[in-house]
């Protein structure tokens, strides 16, 4: 595992501009989170932001008047989060952490922690149940916890956007039978990566003392045609997101999903 999580963090380290403007790509996905983050964060509550990159999410809690910290692998994304954070004129702190050890946090010390971003790359169980328990060990009780998963479905509808093609190739077409062989997937994808089948998400959440709240399609059923529709005027976009949010907790629509997110009440 220790090598696995030098890879990871090297990968990031070395995509921090990339990765700090995936979500204006992916605005769907930051669009929709958002919505939840605000029916749960309120002014000066204390948020740890666990694997948060370079700090898209910090920044916009920081700027709603939330007490961020920013918890992060990588050196470079933490200096480049610390450095947006002063030239907005934004309170954040910010360290290096590993997921799996939050002891440098004291206990219930956050009312909210948002981890959107290890469960990508945590690919044995017992890494991912001790991140979960390290979470809700630094939660308030009736804290508010956000995990993050990509779906295992994502490498369909990636390749279906980025280049049918791939299909063709021997390497991707592995990748591609995870949808035939309905399985998770733990390897190689876009560094080293676990993706999760949706319907595994919720029987993951019972080993824990959590209440679960809501199961999230991030980008509810408008992946597929995200480039065309952020192409529209903002008020369509709009329209579309409102009609997006109302249906993406719906059970038959998570196999659209690459991104999923889990929202519980720690007890």
């Amino acid at each position: 595992m220790d090598d696995h999580v030098d890879i990871v963090k090297r990968f990031y380290d070395d995509t921090v501009h990339y990765e700090w403007h995936r979500l204006d790509r992916h605005k769907i996905e930051f669009e929709l989170t958002k919505r939840y983050l605000d029916r749960y964060l309120k002014l000066k509550d204390r948020v740890l932001d666990l694997g948060g990159g370079p700090g898209n999410y910090s920044l916009y809690l920081a700027e709603l008047g939330c007490d961020v910290t920013l918890a992060d692998l990588s050196p470079k994304n933490i200096e480049f989060a610390q450095n947006k954070a002063q030239e907005l004129g934004l309170p954040l702190h910010a360290t290096c952490a590993d997921s799996r050890d939050l002891s440098a946090f004291e206990d219930e010390s956050f009312d909210h922690i948002l981890c959107m971003g290890p469960m990508y790359h945590l690919q044995d169980e017992h890494d991912r149940m001790k991140t979960i328990n390290e979470c809700l060990s630094k939660l308030t009780r009736n804290g508010t916890l956000f995990v993050s998963f990509v779906s295992s479905f994502s490498f369909v509808w990636d390749y279906l956007l980025r280049d049918p093609s791939l299909i063709l190739l021997e390497e991707r077409k592995s990748e591609l039978h995870i949808i035939r062989d309905d399985v998770n997937f733990a390897g190689h994808g876009f560094t080293e990566n676990f993706y999760i089948r949706p319907k595994d998400v919720l029987p993951f959440f019972e080993k824990f003392e959590v209440e679960k709240l809501h199961l999230v399609n991030c980008e509810s059923f408008l992946y597929l045609r995200e480039p065309e529709l952020l192409a529209q005027p903002a008020e369509v976009v709009t329209a579309w997101l409102d009609l997006a949010e109302q249906v993406c907790e719906r059970e038959d629509l998570m196999s659209v999903a690459e991104h999923l997110m889990y929202i519980g009440r720690k007890g």
